[in-house]
């Protein structure tokens, strides 16, 4: 009986190193945003649960938010498992942030045809000042210098690769020492790494990747609408369909259904702006705006609150993502924005403002519409009588005195179903 013990146990032992080894695959072919930070971080806690020789991140970026990108680097440095990155397939680019996240991985590489670079910081809009450029660029050089020397890659190319913009392709970031190596395939990776050892936050691992199995997983449904959320052009139509159908619910109690769409537009957007920059003052400019436009819609001025409208509206979204050193993908569509203006500045000095003057134009029937026709008398009105209007008899009630039978009278009110008239003046010529 103990013989077979011993055997069972040298069975478990020789069998264990045996066992087929699992790498935990995600594609991230998108813009560096919250969702896709939120998505590496479930992939390196799904990796690390199913106790996975390693992480592999398939990656094809041209960039995204400095924020984010932070996140991410942050949570491949502190990985207890290996993170490789792939930029791939053919013509795939890792651009901006991808940089950073390429440079951090345990192991990089990329396949023939792609390239790598172009990591200058840049505002929203395209633009900052000097002090502000300065100010990213120097932080940005910092952060990608201390990823470059966490891993022992090329920093000098790395802070290059800020400051003036510069590209690699493939062989090259090989020669530079930016990557460690250039495979044409996924299997072609995972046999070339195989053995390596690469040093996580818990020690030194060799990579057992050779004949290891691939478990992909995708985003999750949240994660794939907060990745469509998170896109700023999508944020600001949010923002602004939100508060147009709050506005509406305001201005007509009980259509409830303008309320509702502009509520969860607006907590969408909300959402959305909560992981961007989002500059207040320019969030202010644009609820601003919209205030111009009822108030000309109200008040009588000569188009000057309509145009301080389209200025504030225009200059609002114009400043609504903060200059904080994002990258040109994170940015606001000139195009979204003058459509957005323009859409807004005619809906509400057009198809508002007709809609006011409907609601004050002079009823078309029922009692009110009789309010200022003219009729005939049919009976002496004393002051109480009949009269004609519309081809029907109406009880009628003289305001100033006696009218004669057959005379032109018009309507000034009316009481109870019984109008109250007046004689009518024929218009002089």
């Amino acid at each position: 009986m103990r013989r077979i013990l011993l055997y069972f146990i040298l069975l478990l032992a020789i069998a264990r190193p045996l066992h087929a080894q699992k790498i935990i695959s995600i594609k991230l072919d998108a813009t560096i945003n919250p969702a896709t930070a939120d998505f590496i971080h479930r992939a390196i806690e799904t990796a690390q649960a199913e106790r996975a020789t390693c992480l592999l991140i398939r990656l094809n970026t041209p960039g995204g938010l400095l924020k984010s990108t932070r996140v991410i680097v942050g949570d491949i440095l502190e990985s207890p498992v290996p993170v490789v990155v792939y930029v791939s397939p053919g013509g795939a680019h890792a651009g901006s942030a991808g940089v950073f996240i390429t440079m951090a991985a345990h192991i990089a590489a990329m396949a023939p045809g792609t390239n790598i670079g172009a990591a200058h910081p840049v505002s929203s809009q395209g633009q900052m000042d000097t002090i502000m450029s300065a100010k990213a660029t120097n932080d940005a050089t910092a952060f990608i210098k201390s990823i470059a020397a966490k891993r022992g890659r090329n920093a000098e190319w790395g802070a290059q690769a800020v400051r003036n913009s510069v590209s690699l392709t493939e062989s090259e970031a090989l020669e530079n020492n930016v990557i460690d190596l250039i495979a044409s395939s996924e299997n072609e990776l995972l046999t070339n790494i195989h053995g390596k050892q690469v040093t996580v936050s818990t020690g030194t691992v060799v990579l057992n990747t050779k004949s290891a199995t691939i478990k992909s997983i995708d985003m999750g449904w949240g994660e794939k609408m907060l990745n469509i959320l998170s896109d700023p052009n999508v944020a600001y139509i949010l923002f602004l369909l939100g508060l147009y159908g709050l506005i509406f619910e305001l201005y007509s109690p009980g259509a409830i259904f303008p309320g509702i769409i502009g509520g969860i537009c607006m907590i969408l957007a909300l959402y959305t702006m909560h992981t961007l920059p989002v500059n207040y003052a320019g969030l202010a400019l644009i609820v601003f705006g919209v205030i111009l436009f009822l108030l000309e819609i109200k008040i009588v001025s000569h188009g000057l609150l309509g145009i301080g409208g389209v200025i504030s509206l225009l200059l609002g979204s114009m400043m609504l993502i903060r200059t904080d050193g994002t990258w040109a993908v994170a940015n606001l569509s000139w195009t979204v924005i003058i459509t957005a203006v323009a859409v807004s500045s005619l809906f509400f000095l057009y198809v508002i403002g007709m809609g006011l003057k409907a609601q004050k134009a002079k009823p078309a029937v029922g009692l009110e519409a009789m309010i200022g026709e003219i009729g005939l008398s049919l009976s002496e009105l004393n002051p109480g009588g009949t009269v004609r209007m519309h081809g029907e008899i109406w009880k009628a009630i003289s305001r100033s005195g006696l009218i004669p039978e057959g005379k032109k009278v018009v309507v000034t009110g009316f009481l109870n179903f019984t109008l109250q008239v007046e004689p009518y003046n024929e218009p002089s010529a």
